[in-house]
């Protein structure tokens, strides 16, 4: 299966006003920050999230990446962070996706689904409704310290596409993708949209080069 358009590309993990600007720069339609998370990669304050979304042109997607999983903490957390978009990377234990967007009107939510095994196909297929989008990422709920994105690895595509047949709203896929293999991950899946942190980055920032390469090789395979 091929993909039939180019899709968009959430740059994620963004440390500062001008990584912000860079990724913009460059053709993303969106931007991630990370708040607290129990491990993983750019984590930043609520203070710079809130500095950073103040700047992205407001035709650009800013999610706020959180790990909070009771609906009143998470609302406060946007109220404060000014974001247009939550990604909730974690189940939620206190409320439900509809209390979450009748707080939030005109916020989308996107609701993540840790690629590992078959139960996650189910997974997806019932919060999928509830929610503005699916992202599919290769943490792990379940180790004794949460895995809940960043980690660089490749989850199996196959239970992606099963997946992104299966539900009616957008799906964006992350984990372990590169300027080398993002085509490949876009001819196997299909997905609306493409999230990369690490497969951009050099030594921990955001690489111009690298940029450029990846931007390049979704434009080329999406005009296949």
């Amino acid at each position: 299966m091929r993909a039939t358009r180019t899709p968009r590309v959430k740059i994620c993990c963004i440390g500062s006003v001008d990584e912000a600007a860079l990724a913009v720069e460059y053709g993303a339609s969106a931007v991630g920050m990370v708040s607290h998370m129990p491990s993983g990669p750019g984590v930043i304050s609520d203070e710079r999230i809130a500095e950073i979304a103040a700047t992205v042109p407001p035709a650009i997607g800013t999610f706020l990446l959180t790990s909070r999983q009771n609906v009143a903490d998470i609302v406060r957390q946007q109220r404060f962070c000014r974001t247009n978009t939550i990604q909730i990377c974690d189940h939620l234990a206190v409320g439900t996706h509809r209390d979450l967007k009748d707080a939030l009107p005109g916020i989308s939510i996107v609701q993540v689904v840790h690629v590992t095994g078959p139960d996650s196909v189910e997974e997806a297929t019932q919060v999928a409704p509830h929610v503005d989008a699916i992202l599919l990422d290769s943490g792990n709920q379940k180790l004794a310290v949460k895995v809940l994105g960043g980690t660089g690895r490749r989850h199996d595509w196959s239970l992606s596409r099963a997946i992104r047949e299966r539900i009616g709203v957008p799906l964006f896929l992350a984990g372990g993708l590169t300027p080398e293999n993002v085509g490949h991950a876009m001819e196997e899946v299909g997905p609306f949209g493409i999230d990369v942190c690490s497969g951009v980055r050099t030594d921990g920032k955001l690489d111009a080069t690298k940029l450029k390469r990846f931007f390049s090789a979704v434009r080329n395979a999406g005009a296949q």
